[in-house]
């Protein structure tokens, strides 16, 4: 019953991984009414937040904080590695999966948009599990 429950997570993280990255790829390529300003950042907050339900679909029973934590640690990781900018490297950055996992260049506002992006995914998990105790136990 408890590996049922866990692969019935992964399922559902995986779905909103998905959604996730749909988004993620639709604020790229469209102009949905949103200021440029803001759109420029969005899909960073977004690739954070896939990778947030990506480590929470691979492994769905570590609480939802070490999750996060472990999405900041690898997003920071990858936006600091963009200050390692050799030949091969790049290379692979100028392929479009590259450019999309590994990025061209170190910005702080990055930094920022993970952030943002990881608590998002944070806080719908959380309140989602919180909510969807409140009704297990009725």
């Amino acid at each position: 019953m408890i590996k049922q429950k866990h692969v019935l997570a992964s399922i559902f993280y995986a779905f909103f991984m998905f959604i996730s990255l749909g988004l993620g790829l639709a604020s790229r390529n469209f102009e949905i009414g949103i200021p440029k300003e803001f759109n420029l950042y969005l899909g960073d907050a977004i690739w954070a937040m896939m990778v947030y339900f990506g480590f929470r679909c691979i492994s769905p029973k570590y609480r939802i904080l070490n999750s996060a934590i472990l999405t900041l640690a690898f997003s920071y990781a990858i936006e600091i590695s963009q200050l390692y900018q050799a030949e091969w490297l790049n290379d692979i950055r100028k392929t479009l999966l590259g450019g999309l996992i590994l990025g061209f260049g170190f910005l702080w506002s990055d930094i920022l948009a993970y952030s943002i992006g990881v608590a998002f995914g944070f806080g719908f998990d959380y309140l989602w599990c919180y909510f969807s105790n409140k009704f297990h136990s009725v």
